[in-house]
């Protein structure tokens, strides 16, 4: 055991577990920003009176600052190094975090989408820097195990951030129903807005006061820089030379349609519940609060999940494992789409078992090989999270329809994450068979 734990976090007698833990400890942040972000798709469509589609917006401007600082990111952190680009990327999330003052102040949506914008600038910084350099803490060998197990703290900070947004948004949100915000006069119904957004922005301050605590503990501490002795930039050249590879160019590709699937399980999950349980008789804050309970659940089969397949990664090739779960994924998404009741919803919750492996392995696998490239190839996977930004929107204009072909639309908009799964599946079976970092 001793040996496993020497070549999982150490390489030519260094060890890494001080970086390793605090590095990992950034993966549970941006979790927490991932998912207390989900539900208020949701929640502001009710505050500002808008459609699920408007309200999705909230995911295009998130995932849209992934996006747009990937590469600007790749290019800070091999100008300069790993540490540079967490702790500049720590400063966004918490500016954006606190710019949820001034938009509360203002009181219109486009605010946050600006401050969400930003947060997530950081958060891209921080994912294109975390990534590689948890990669790089170690034997090449025991990359893949090594992601997989800082990814495993990830979900935690998304457990917090679906408990923060259950109990400290949405439960303390007016109670008054869409329907009947709708018939308010406008003072009215800036009485109401100004209450609710008081309660949505108090969480995001408190964590932009942790994210600034967290920026000045690695500041201050000694971090290794064995993955920042290359200072050159060639930055077309070596975008050429990665995409050339089609396990890297395939896994960009993949890794788009996953995290737009992951996105549109846990955002729309409240909107699937929602339905269900006022159909039941269940009054809407209610039937809210009791989907994001299912929503817990699903992340906390997510968390255990990830630890057991970080675990069976040991005995089976991640390839194999990643077609494995995607075709199983799929087939829950079967069963959320086809079923009504209660059975549709487990489905849904059941989708999180599956997805757990999924971002760090074929992260690790596209990445494979590259060596110094890894910090633009980081670069591209991160942009894949436009996904995120992309397919949301496209599921929620399905769910403003109401009814499809005599169905709930909820169920059938999840069409979309059943095609993204397929395509995972059909990533995880080429590099099983085919690929290899030299093809």
């Amino acid at each position: 055991m001793k040996d496993t734990k020497q070549s999982l976090l150490s390489k030519d007698g260094v060890s890494y577990l001080i970086p390793f833990i605090l590095i990992t400890s950034c993966f549970a942040l941006w979790g927490f920003a991932n998912d207390i972000t989900n539900p208020m798709v949701k929640a502001f469509s009710k505050i500002f009176r808008m459609s699920v589609t408007d309200g999705a917006l909230v995911q295009v401007a998130f995932y849209g600052g992934y996006f747009a600082m990937a590469f600007p990111a790749a290019i800070f952190i091999r100008k300069y190094s790993y540490k540079a680009g967490i702790i500049l990327g720590l400063g966004l999330y918490a500016l954006g975090a606190f710019l949820f003052l001034p938009a509360k102040e203002i009181g219109e949506y486009y605010p946050f989408l600006l401050a969400y914008f930003i947060l997530t600038c950081g958060l891209s910084f921080l994912e294109t820097s975390a990534n590689p350099y948890i990669l790089s803490m170690g034997d090449e060998k025991t990359a893949t195990r090594r992601l997989n197990l800082a990814q495993s703290f990830n979900p935690m900070g998304s457990l917090l951030g679906m408990y923060v947004a259950m109990n400290f948004i949405q439960a303390k949100l007016h109670p008054m129903e869409t329907a009947e915000r709708a018939t308010l006069s406008d003072a009215e119904f800036e009485a109401i807005k100004g209450y609710d957004l008081g309660v949505l922005i108090t969480p995001y301050v408190i964590i932009g006061v942790v994210i600034l605590a967290m920026l000045l503990l690695i500041t201050f501490t000694k971090m290794p820089k064995n993955a920042d002795q290359s200072k050159k930039i060639d930055f077309l050249p070596t975008l050429k030379r990665i995409f050339s590879l089609p396990r890297y160019r395939e896994g960009v590709i993949a890794q788009f349609f996953y995290v737009g699937a992951q996105i549109m399980c846990w955002t729309f999950i409240i909107q699937y519940g929602t339905r269900l349980f006022m159909d039941g008789g269940m009054e809407e804050k209610a039937a809210e609060v009791l989907s994001q309970q299912y929503n817990i659940v699903a992340m906390i089969i997510f968390c255990s999940s990830r630890f057991i397949c970080t675990f069976l990664l040991r005995y089976l090739n991640a390839g194999r494992l990643l077609m494995i779960l995607a075709i199983a994924a799929g087939a829950f998404t079967v069963g959320t789409i086809a079923l009504q009741n209660i059975y549709g919803l487990y489905c849904l919750v059941g989708i999180s078992a599956c997805m757990s492996l999924m971002f760090p392995t074929i992260y690790g696998i596209a990445l494979e090989g590259l060596g110094d490239d890894a910090k633009f190839g980081a670069a591209g996977l991160i942009m894949a999270i436009l996904g995120g930004s992309i397919l949301p929107p496209l599921q929620a204009s399905i769910i403003d329809q109401h009814t499809v072909l005599g169905m709930p639309a909820v169920n059938i908009s999840f069409i979309l994450p059943f095609i993204c799964f397929v395509v995972v599946a059909i990533y995880g079976y080429r590099s099983y068979k085919q690929l290899s970092p030299t093809d």
